[in-house]
């Protein structure tokens, strides 16, 4: 019964959630029997948080238990990429260098989509500091993807490409520095978004306890949604973008309704495509 609502997007999930309708442990508990169906096929997940899924879901019950507001994403199933930090929750980069790294604070997208008590399944594998179009590393299996197992996600956020595209979780976070965002999207037929820089605040750069960013591409790196539909990234950006101080990068205001957009007539608009950028 519970199987079929992870074939949900994340703004149905959230609805019914918080209109109760389901139970956000319901949720978490059939995302992960699905991904122990599926994950030995897709090795989508390098670090699987279960139990910390189920703390979180009974937590986002429980809070609609006392009569409080539900955040955007209440109850909705999350994937996270392995270079995004999570507090408690190893983030290895892909290296032997961090392979065990655990920061003590979440980057400042988790913070935000936590906080608007999305659930966290786990970390999605990614290159060695994402610097592949694959998902390869040294420390844990490829991930595969899932309309073809023979095939690549793509990557660098490859594993939060294959979890989305095996239905493992509606949403999930990656980071786009040359592409690796866009690529695992168009790789496994969901949707990924590059912002502009600064729009979706970070840490950058620095692994010490004052900012556990881990990017080593501070002036491209964008942490950016992936998802299965146009709208739960919007939902996701109403969440994650607007300025923070611990990014000097970061756009100084909000000033983009992500979710009214969608509404906006597409008459007048045009679009450019290269396929080999003038020179490739």
């Amino acid at each position: 019964m519970f199987d079929a609502l992870l074939d949900e997007d994340a703004t149905t999930l959230a609805a019914l959630i918080r209109g109760g309708d389901v139970s956000a442990q319901e949720v978490t508990q059939a995302a992960i029997n699905r991904m122990e169906q599926r994950e030995p096929q897709i090795q989508a997940f390098c670090t699987a948080t279960p139990q910390l899924a189920l703390q979180q879901a009974a937590a986002v019950d429980a809070k609609r238990a006392r009569g409080e507001t539900l955040g955007a994403l209440a109850g909705v199933p999350l994937a996270v990429k392995d270079l995004i930090c999570t507090a408690g929750v190893k983030t290895t980069s892909g290296s032997h260098a961090y392979a065990d790294f655990v920061p003590e604070e979440d980057d400042i997208t988790v913070e935000r989509l936590l906080a608007a008590d999305a659930v966290l399944l786990g970390k999605t594998t990614a290159p060695e500091f994402g610097y592949s179009g694959v998902g390869h590393n040294p420390l844990f299996p490829s991930p595969r993807n899932p309309w073809d197992l023979s095939k690549t996600p793509g990557g660098s956020s490859a594993g939060s490409g294959a979890a989305l595209a095996a239905r493992l979780c509606p949403i999930a976070l990656g980071s786009d520095g040359g592409g690796s965002v866009r690529i695992p999207a168009a790789h496994c037929g969901v949707f990924g978004l590059k912002a502009s820089m600064g729009r979706v605040p970070l840490w950058p750069g620095c692994r010490d306890e004052r900012y556990p960013g881990v990017s080593s591409w501070e002036s491209l790196e964008h942490i950016g949604p992936m998802t299965r539909s146009v709208r739960d990234s919007a939902l996701m950006m109403s969440v994650m973008a607007g300025p923070d101080m611990r990014d000097r990068h970061s756009i100084p205001c909000n000033d983009v309704d992500w979710l009214a957009s969608l509404e906006k007539p597409l008459s007048g608009l045009r679009i450019a495509f290269s396929a080999d950028f003038g020179y490739i």
